[in-house]
């Protein structure tokens, strides 16, 4: 028999946009200073925690396996085991699905499973004929030789190369995401000024949100070494309009693309935790889940549109547990551009693609805007790629709470082309 698996408690940083230079926190910063108030508020839980898992893409050589790290950091003891998964955009996912399985089959019993995400401080890379030539500098033995070498080296090899950068292209099809974007907002006939008016709705629902109280004991306040006080996403722009992004060029398809900075994610820093037991510990430590994890869903597809892997893990997902469209009263697909988002809901409304595509016998049907992203997402409050996965399902399970949903799905694209679903109930 497979256990029940409860989300019994989460917390997330204030999501950072990167200004053009290191941040304030590394991933294990983040994920440490989330992580304290969390385990603060659950005592009981954090002194039976079997496992640690933390999604992170960016991992810096200082914090090689940032799982483990953190970890100790928190003071979760020497025999903890910790370990750090990585699946692009959702690696956040990644550590909720794996922590349900072991959960699921009796392998734990209390899993503290998170994802963090320094973007800022992606590396900068020397180019490879500059790799080349330092190493071939290095191992001449001679004066002589090395002098030779010398005579070698150009200005070129100390530009360098933002790391992000290459991260963001695939080396299968050659693009970048912004590209794949572009590649399936043509598909589906989704216009710039669709894009844009989805992004400024985005931003619109972030700022009610933070006004009326919704992220309060979502999202956690930290502080930097110097004392300056973070406390909630600081991307979002309340005042953007379809006029003020219509002037922005195209970032990657110029001059004639759709998608833009002001229509696309945001780079930032961010951390994001949650707590999964099972149906015995929920009974033992007295908690309060959030939501029931009923199933998760991976699919993969042609990585040049990686954007529509959502349609096809979430679809599966359902399907495979007798569910429609109409049985899902919330929505979170990760907004890593408005165009992706808004192609995924064309194709789940167009007949061909669904029968060729998902295997169905007729379209998906419409995920009307008023249950899907309710607060928000990432084009106003970012994409930390490690920690986004995380945090949509963390939302989630708080809004379905709020809003009284018997049913959500959480589900983003992964770049490589992949995609990712978790589906909830409520407790």
């Amino acid at each position: 028999m497979k256990r029940r698996v409860y989300l019994v408690d989460g917390a997330r940083t204030p999501f950072l946009k990167s200004r053009g230079r290191p941040g304030p926190f590394t991933p294990v910063d983040l994920a440490v200073q989330c992580g304290r108030p969390l385990l603060l508020r659950q005592p009981s839980v954090a002194e039976a925690i079997d496992i640690t898992i933390l999604g992170c893409v960016n991992v810096i050589a200082d914090e090689v396996n940032p799982a483990r790290v953190a970890a100790l950091r928190l003071g979760l003891g020497e025999e903890m085991v910790a370990f750090t998964v990585q699946i692009n955009c959702g690696s956040g996912m990644q550590s909720i699905e794996t922590a349900f399985r072991y959960i699921q089959d009796g392998s734990a019993d209390i899993i503290l499973a998170g994802g963090a995400e320094a973007l800022s401080h992606a590396p900068l890379v020397i180019r490879r004929d500059a790799t080349d030539w330092f190493g071939r500098f290095s191992i001449e033995k001679s004066v002589r030789n090395k002098a030779k070498r010398l005579t070698e080296l150009r200005p070129r090899f100390f530009k360098p190369i933002v790391g992000l950068k290459r991260g963001l292209t695939d080396p299968i099809v050659n693009l970048n995401m912004g590209q794949t974007a572009e590649v399936v907002a043509h598909l589906f006939s989704v216009t710039r000024e669709q894009s844009d008016q989805y992004a400024v709705t985005s931003h619109l629902r972030l700022a009610q949100a933070q006004d009326a109280g919704f992220l309060k004991g979502e999202v956690i306040p930290i502080v930097d070494r110097e004392g300056n006080l973070y406390e909630k996403d600081d991307g979002v722009r309340p005042d953007t309009s379809v006029e003020k992004l219509a002037e922005l060029s195209p970032a990657f398809e110029k001059p004639y693309g759709q998608v833009t900075p002001g229509n696309s994610s945001q780079i930032t820093d961010g951390a994001s935790w949650t707590i999964l037991a099972s149906e015995a510990a929920v009974d033992k430590h007295r908690l309060a889940p959030f939501a029931r994890i009923v199933d998760s869903q991976w699919s993969a597809l042609d990585p040049s549109i990686m954007g529509l892997a959502p349609t096809l893990c979430a679809t599966a997902m359902l399907k495979r547990n007798g569910l429609a469209r109409d049985d899902v009263g919330l929505w979170e697909i990760n907004e890593a551009f408005a165009a992706q988002v808004l192609a995924c809901l064309a194709a789940w409304e167009d007949e061909a693609y669904c029968k060729e595509g998902l295997g169905l016998d007729g379209p998906f049907g419409l995920i009307g805007h008023d249950r899907l992203n309710v607060d928000g997402g990432a084009v106003a409050l970012g994409h930390p790629v490690g920690a986004s996965g995380n945090r949509i399902t963390l939302h989630l399970a708080n809004a379905m709470k709020r809003l009284g949903a018997k049913r959500g799905v959480a589900t983003e694209c992964i770049g490589g082309g992949q995609g990712g679903a978790i589906l909830f109930e409520a407790a």
